[in-house]
């Protein structure tokens, strides 16, 4: 069968129309035409049965419109797969769609037309016609199945419109018109397609119950849905009733206090509870006597919470800002103690020796007795661990009668910790500061920032740049911390500053410090603070009563050179406060305990095997051994040297070990260098130099060591090596060495002198220019001790073999004789 042209086809279809219509009236869906002008719907399909106006935008399917009007009246409305497709094909429709006729139509300015369709029929898209200019398909239009009334299509017909009436209750967008409709269509099938083109499904679900043509099982289908639609519904009742209820509740809280607040002022009675709240703010702000921007900062906050609602989230942001700071102590101050005597008599208690630091606190007292209003000082206490810094800061509050505040900053990476977060972060809160300055309520506390050499540094800012301001004198007076944003005085704040070196703190920031070292304790001084601190507080804190545990000077002076030899007392503590452990054991077992004097076996009984021996440095019997002095972060150490002749294939050659940083390698290289050209000319000694590999070694190879002032202990242990001489017992050397043999000054004496004090050594070689540092060390230490200040290494060399001059250079040795 050939196919027909489409102006052919539609001119035949209006001919048959006529003569069928002028025989005898006949339903409309009879008259359809086999091939259809095809309209793309988006979206979602239009059912049979369905009066509705349909827009078609300006275009090619707007001209299918004009041809549809000429001929057949009747078009074909197909569902798109993909709404967004542009050059729209017959692959990209669906293969069932609805058969339609144009009732009306209206030109709209655009050029679009919007026409009113009276859907009729489904069909199916048997083969495609044309798609060039306008999308025609032939059709075969389809018939409903199952039509029969029976007992279960009635059923699914009543269950349908039963989940209809529930839904349409509850549902606003169900017009009168819908449930009319609902009522007057009586076939199941039409039945089906109404409720499926009004509920809100996605494309697929349409297109579903379009394709079925099966009305028992298209009831079914749109049962489901049905079901499905009036789940959401309950869920969304739900949800709006909680919603209604919070409102609710609110409305009904606002409006009884409103009618509260209303019969409480025709009674007389007292104000509500937020305006009692920001009276008695108002009066604590006039008794702190607030002024210039605080007090306009204040009055400007409490006038804003006083209108703001109470249930909303500024509200409790703003209430909890002016509440932080009127508990601030804007005018309290404590007196400071007048008493020189008092308080020289609690530090002395508190701390045995530490002359300087007492010394530097009573002259701060002294000043403030004189003139009151003198600012605020700022310390810092630099010291090995264990030697009582974060203690002492204890002591100078007590002793100045004020308030006590300490902060650790080890650790701290976040500038927020020092000056506060801003108020628009969830959460925030007042810098360390001023958190202590509240917990104090005074403006005059002292307070400890603990372990200031541990700042660290962080993407969230540098604390120890926060501190800057902190620490400067003639900054702090209008400290702005984040979270208040009013300046605060922290002028009269007595700060005091802890840590272990100088070296990891900023130069801007130690610059506005007073440094005061703590060099350590000598084995005098650890014997006292055990008397006096140590034991007694460890005999109380292990309940001991007073003769369970007896210790003499003879017993602590063999516990500290054996198992605590540190600078500080920490170590020593930790020693007494096993032996009193085992002690208590032995009283709880009930168990005999020694009433006597504690012993060296029993003292080794009770510690284990001693951890130290004298024999490391008092075993110096051969050449290539010297001892020198060394400055760490833990206070001053002795430092052994070796050195011994390798002969090998190689002739010559200089070999360093022992975890030597680059300056201690270079001022190693530098002795080398120099003992070679001290002994020029002796043959016997070169020959050494020629042949052989010199192999200098510094003892606990793990331990990082660095600086110069080895450079005269390394010369000494190679030039013992190579003269067989042996350097002098109990001799202790430390200071940097020059090419040309001077010897430079170094620090740390103090530290080192006191070590080489607790290490038992008895002479020291010092550079020259060392001398004045001598000044600084108490007599006590230096008692029984000899010095011997030197300005050239030969003078090291006479020292320290016993061979006055050396054998090449100029000067003679210099001593300082006994320091007593």
């Amino acid at each position: 069968m050939d196919i027909m042209a489409p102006d052919e086809f539609f001119e035949s279809d209006i001919q048959i129309e006529t003569d069928i219509l002028e025989s005898d009236l006949i339903s409309i869906d009879q008259v359809l035409p086999g091939q259809l002008y095809i309209i793309p719907i988006r979206f979602r399909p239009i059912f049979p049965g369905i009066v509705t106006p349909l827009i078609i935008s300006a275009g090619r399917f707007a001209d299918s419109v004009e041809k549809i009007l000429s001929s057949s009246m009747s078009v074909g409305l197909v569902l798109l797969r993909d709404d967004d497709a542009e050059e729209i094909k017959m692959a990209d429709l669906y293969g069932y769609g609805t058969a339609a006729k144009i009732l009306k139509k209206i030109n709209l300015p655009d050029g679009g037309v919007n026409v009113l369709i009276n859907s009729v029929k489904r069909f199916k898209i048997v083969k495609p016609v044309s798609e060039k200019k306008h999308l025609i398909a032939g059709v075969e239009y389809l018939e409903d199945q199952e039509v029969r009334r029976s007992v279960e299509l009635k059923a699914l017909t009543r269950a349908v419109l039963s989940q209809l009436k529930m839904l349409s209750e509850n549902n606003p967008l169900f017009t009168e018109e819908m449930k009319l409709t609902m009522v007057n269509v009586e076939e199941p099938g039409k039945i089906a397609d109404f409720v499926t083109s009004i509920l809100n499904l996605e494309k697929q679900e349409y297109q579903d119950v379009l394709e079925t043509l099966s009305v028992k099982k298209r009831l079914e289908k749109v049962l489901r849905l049905l079901n499905k639609e009036m789940e959401i519904l309950n869920v969304q009742k739900k949800i709006q009733g909680q919603i209604n209820e919070k409102i609710d509740r609110q409305q009904r809280e606002y409006f009884l206090r409103e009618q509260l607040k209303a019969i409480r002022g025709e009674l007389g009675l007292d104000e509500d509870e937020r305006s009692r709240e920001v009276k008695e703010m108002r009066k604590k702000a006039v008794e702190l006597k607030l002024t210039g921007e605080v007090k306009e900062k204040m009055e400007e906050e409490i006038e804003k919470l006083g209108m703001i609602e109470p249930n909303s989230s500024e509200y409790a942001i703003t209430r909890n800002y002016v509440e932080m700071v009127l508990s601030l102590p804007w005018n309290i101050s404590t007196e400071d103690s007048g008493d020189l005597a008092r308080s020289e008599k609690v530090l002395n208690r508190d701390h045995y020796a530490l002359e300087d630091v007492k010394q530097r606190i009573i002259e701060f007292l002294a000043v403030r007795k004189l003139k009151p209003d003198a600012r605020g000082s700022i310390i810092c206490l630099v010291g090995p661990p264990g030697v009582g810094k974060t203690s002492l800061g204890k002591s100078i509050a007590r002793a100045l009668g004020k308030k006590f505040f300490r902060v650790s900053l080890g650790g701290m990476r976040d500038e927020a910790e020092i000056k506060g977060h801003r108020r628009t972060y969830v959460g925030a809160m007042p810098g360390k500061i001023i958190q202590g300055i509240k917990i104090c309520k005074s403006m005059n506390p002292v307070f400890m920032l603990d372990e200031i050499d541990k700042l660290g540094q962080s993407f969230q800012g540098d604390p120890a740049s926060a501190l800057l301001e902190v620490l400067d004198p003639e900054q702090n007076v209008e400290f702005r911390d984040h979270y208040l944003d009013v300046p605060f005085d922290l002028s009269n704040v007595f700060f005091i500053t802890t840590a272990n070196t100088l070296d990891t703190i900023p130069r801007v920031l130690a610059d506005r410090m007073e440094v005061i070292r703590l060099s350590g304790y000598i084995t005098e001084e650890k014997y006292e603070i055990a008397r006096r601190y140590l034991v007694p507080k460890q005999m109380e804190r292990h309940g001991l009563s007073r003769g369970d545990v007896k210790l003499d000077k003879k017993g602590v002076v063999y516990i500290v050179n054996n198992w605590a030899r540190e600078s500080g007392v920490r170590n020593l503590e930790r020693q007494i406060e096993k032996i009193c452990r085992k002690t208590a054991a032995l009283k709880s077992k009930r168990q005999k305990i020694p009433r006597e004097t504690l012993t060296e076996k029993q003292l080794r009984e009770y510690l284990g095997p001693e951890r130290f021996s004298d024999e490391e440095l008092f075993g110096i019997d051969r050449p290539g051994i010297a001892v020198g002095l060394a400055w760490t972060e833990l206070g001053g150490a002795t430092l052994m040297v070796e050195s011994i002749a390798v002969g090998g294939q190689k002739s010559g050659g200089f070999k360093l070990t022992g975890h030597l940083g680059d300056v201690m390698s270079e001022s190693a290289n530098i002795a080398y260098s120099f003992v070679q050209h001290f002994l020029n000319g002796q043959d016997d000694k070169m020959a050494d130099f020629r042949e052989k590999t010199i192999h200098l070694h510094v003892p606990a190879g793990a331990t990082p060591k660095d600086g110069p002032s080895a450079g005269v202990t390394m010369a000494s242990s190679i030039y013992s090596l190579l003269t067989g001489a042996v350097v002098m017992k109990g001799l202790a050397m430390t200071g940097e060495l020059t090419l040309s043999g001077r010897v430079l000054p170094v620090g740390g004496i103090k530290e080192k002198v006191i070590a080489a004090k607790r290490a038992g050594i008895r002479a020291i070689v010092l550079p020259g220019e060392n001398r004045k540092d001598l000044a600084e060390i108490p007599d006590y230490i230096k008692k029984g001790m000899t010095f011997h200040f030197v300005r050239e290494m030969n003078e090291v060399i006479g020292i320290a073999f016993g061979r006055g001059r050396g054998t090449r250079g100029r000067g003679t040795p210099s001593t300082g004789g006994n320091a007593r």
